[in-house]
C-alpha cells in the first residue's frame, strides 16, 4: 500500500473516529492560553454533549437518601460520562452508516444551542437538586442543610468526566496508532478489527485485571490491619461461656475485631433482669474467625466444638448467625434474643473476609453463601442428632450480606421451615435468591415494598412494627420475616436499574421516599450506588438502619414464654 493511500486512509479514519474537528487552526498558546481547552471543548461530540447535560439534570433528582454535594458531583460526573458515551457511540454508527456530516457552520450553532440551554438548565437544576436533597433529608429525619456549597456539584461532575473521558480518549489513540501502523500491510477493515481486539485486550487486563487486582488486594491488605486492631472496650470473657474466654478452644487474639467486639458485648444478667423482672443467666456466644482456622470448614467445626464445650445444645434457643463482610453480627438482632429468653441462649457465627460488606458483595458473594451453608449444615447436622425433647429451638438470623449468605443454606421456603424454628432477615440484598422468590410470587394487589406472600402468616414481610401484624387473621405466628425500609438501597440496588423501571418505583411509594423519586437509564443506578455507600447514615427506621422492627419481629417469629408486648416496646425503644 503506498504512503500517500496509507495517509489518507489515516486521516479518513481520525475523522471517522470524531478526531477531527470543524474549527480552523486554533492560536498557540502564545496567543491564547484558552488554546487548549478550547479545542478540548469543541472536540467534543454534539449528540454526546446533548445526552450528557440530560443525564446531569436527571441526576440531580432525588433518590432513597441525601446525598452530599460532593457526593452528588461524583454522580452526575458518572452519569454524564455514561449518557455522554452513548451519544458519541450513536454518532460513530451514524457514521459508519455513511451519514453525511454536517456543515462547520452548522455544527458550530448546534453546538452553541446545546450550550446555552444546557447551561441554564443546570443552573435551574442544581437550585432545585439543593432543595429535593433537603426534602429527602426530612423524609428521612436527617436535619436540612443550606444548598449553596451545591454549586461545587457542578465541578466535581467536571473533573469526573474528564478524567474518564481522557481514559477513553488515550485508549481511542491508541487504536488509531495501531490502525495507522497496520495499514501499511493489511487493509483497512483488516486493521480495525485487529486493532480493536488488541484495546479491548488491554482496557480488560489494565481495568479488569492489574488495576481491579491491584485495588482488591489493596483493600483487603487495609481490611485484614483493621481485623487485627480492637475497639476500646473490647476485652477478653471472664465468662467460659464466650469463645476467647477461659477454657476457649478459639484464642481472643484470633477471633479478629468483630469476633471480639461480638463475644465481649450483649446484655449482663443486670440488664436483661431490668427489663423482665425476673431471673436471667449469662447467655453464650461463639465465635471462629479467618485467623481460627485455615478453612470456612475448619471455621465451622471450631463454632460446633466451641457450642458442645458451653453447653450451648442445653439452651432454650440455638441461634445460628451468618455475618456481615467483616465478621459484623449486628447487636441489634442479636441482643433482643437473649433479652426474650433471659439468656437461656446460644449464638453462633463466624467470619468468611476481611473486606466490608459492598466490596465483599461484589468480590466474593459466594464466600458469603459457603460460609452460609458451611456454618449451618455443620451445626444443624450435630442438632439432629439429639432426641427432639432435649434440644434447643434452633432459629436463623442475618442482616445484608449475611441475609445473602444465610439463605444460601436452604433449598427453598419448605427447606427453611423442615430444618429451623423461625427465622429473621433485615435488609436483604435485591439478588437474594429465596427473597426475589417470594417476592416474584407475592399477591397481585400488593406492592414490591412490602409484599404479601400467601396468608401473610408462614412469610411476612414488614417495614414497621405494625406491618407485623394481620388484620383480620389469628393464625399461627410467621416462621420467616423479612425486613426491608421502602428508602433502603441494599434492598433495591440491581444492576437492571441500567435499563429497565423496578416495580417498586412503578408503584405506591414508602412513606420516606419522595413522589418526586424517578426512575432514569443508567442515572438512577448511580444514584442507588451511592445511597448503598450512605444506606447505615440515616437514623433507625430508614434506610439500611434497622431498629424497633426487629424486637418486634423477633416476638412475632418466636412467642417467647412469658415475654409481653411492653417488654417488646421497651426494647425497641432503646439506643
Amino acid at each position: 500500500m503506498s504512503t500517500s493511500a496509507t495517509d489518507a486512509s489515516a486521516a479518513t479514519l481520525r475523522a471517522a473516529s470524531g478526531d477531527a474537528t470543524d474549527t480552523p487552526n486554533s492560536p498557540g498558546p502564545s496567543r491564547s492560553r484558552w488554546a487548549f481547552l478550547r479545542r478540548y471543548l469543541m472536540g467534543l461530540d454534539h449528540i454526546g454533549l446533548a445526552f450528557g447535560f440530560l443525564a446531569f439534570l436527571c441526576s440531580v433528582t432525588p433518590s432513597l437518601l441525601p446525598r452530599s454535594w460532593a457526593a452528588q458531583g461524583l454522580v452526575s460526573g458518572l452519569a454524564v460520562t455514561a449518557a455522554y458515551a452513548i451519544g458519541a457511540a450513536v454518532t460513530q454508527i451514524g457514521r459508519w452508516a455513511g451519514v453525511p456530516p454536517l456543515a462547520p457552520r452548522t455544527n458550530r450553532r448546534i453546538r452553541r444551542v446545546i450550550v446555552a440551554v444546557g447551561a441554564v438548565s443546570v443552573v435551574v437544576a442544581l437550585a432545585l437538586g439543593a432543595s429535593w436533597q433537603n426534602d429527602v433529608r426530612r423524609a428521612v429525619g436527617i436535619p436540612a442543610q443550606g444548598g449553596y456549597l451545591y454549586l461545587g456539584v457542578l465541578a466535581i461532575a467536571a473533573v469526573v468526566f474528564a478524567l474518564l473521558l481522557g481514559i477513553a480518549r488515550l485508549f481511542r489513540d491508541v487504536y488509531l496508532r495501531i490502525v495507522y501502523r497496520l495499514l501499511r500491510v493489511v487493509p483497512m477493515v483488516a486493521a480495525r478489527l485487529v486493532a480493536a481486539a488488541v484495546v479491548t485486550v488491554l482496557a480488560v487486563t489494565v481495568l479488569n485485571g492489574a488495576i481491579y487486582h491491584a485495588l482488591l488486594s489493596l483493600a483487603n491488605a487495609i481490611s485484614a490491619r483493621i481485623d487485627s486492631s480492637t475497639d476500646a472496650g473490647a476485652l477478653p470473657p471472664s465468662s467460659p461461656l464466650r469463645s476467647g474466654g477461659p477454657g476457649s478452644l478459639v484464642a481472643w487474639n484470633t477471633l479478629g475485631r468483630e469476633g471480639r467486639n461480638f463475644v465481649s458485648e450483649g446484655p449482663s444478667v443486670a440488664q436483661m433482669e431490668k427489663i423482665t423482672g425476673r431471673p436471667a443467666k449469662p447467655s453464650i456466644r461463639v465465635y471462629a474467625a479467618l485467623r481460627s482456622a485455615p478453612t470456612l470448614q475448619g471455621e465451622a467445626d471450631v463454632v460446633l466444638a466451641e457450642l458442645r464445650r458451653t453447653g450451648a445444645f442445653d439452651r432454650a434457643l440455638l441461634a445460628v448467625a451468618t455475618t456481615t463482610g467483616t465478621g459484623w453480627v449486628d447487636p441489634t438482632l442479636a441482643d433482643p434474643l437473649e433479652y426474650m429468653y433471659g439468656g437461656d441462649t446460644a449464638i453462633a457465627a463466624m467470619q468468611y473476609s476481611y473486606l466490608p460488606s459492598w466490596i465483599s458483595f461484589i468480590t466474593d458473594r459466594d464466600q458469603a453463601q459457603q460460609a452460609g451453608r458451611t456454618l449451618f449444615d455443620t451445626v444443624y447436622d450435630y442438632w439432629a442428632t439429639l432426641a427432639p425433647g432435649h434440644r434447643p429451638r434452633l432459629v436463623v438470623f442475618g442482616e445484608s450480606l449475611g441475609t445473602f449468605g444465610g439463605t444460601a443454606a436452604f433449598s427453598g421456603l419448605a427447606d427453611l421451615g423442615l430444618r429451623t424454628q423461625g427465622d429473621l432477615f433485615a435488609g436483604p440484598p435485591n439478588s437474594t435468591e429465596l427473597w426475589r422468590e417470594l417476592t416474584d410470587r407475592r399477591a397481585a394487589d400488593s406492592p414490591e415494598r412490602l409484599p404479601v406472600y400467601g396468608n401473610g402468616q408462614a412469610v411476612r414481610f414488614a417495614a414497621t412494627p405494625a406491618d407485623l401484624g394481620v388484620p383480620g387473621t389469628a393464625g399461627p405466628h410467621p416462621e420467616l420475616v423479612f425486613l426491608q425500609h421502602a428508602s433502603d438501597p441494599v434492598v433495591w440496588w440491581s444492576p437492571d436499574l441500567v435499563w429497565s423501571e423496578p416495580d417498586w418505583l412503578r408503584e405506591p411509594r414508602g412513606p420516606d421516599v419522595l413522589p418526586q423519586v424517578h426512575w432514569y437509564p443508567l442515572v438512577t443506578f448511580w444514584q442507588v450506588t451511592w445511597d448503598m455507600a450512605i444506606s447505615l447514615a440515616p437514623p433507625p427506621g430508614h434506610g439500611h438502619h434497622y431498629g424497633a422492627e426487629v424486637p418486634a419481629a423477633w416476638a412475632a417469629i418466636l412467642h417467647p414464654p412469658h415475654w409481653t408486648d411492653a417488654e417488646t416496646a421497651a426494647l425497641g425503644s432503646k439506643p
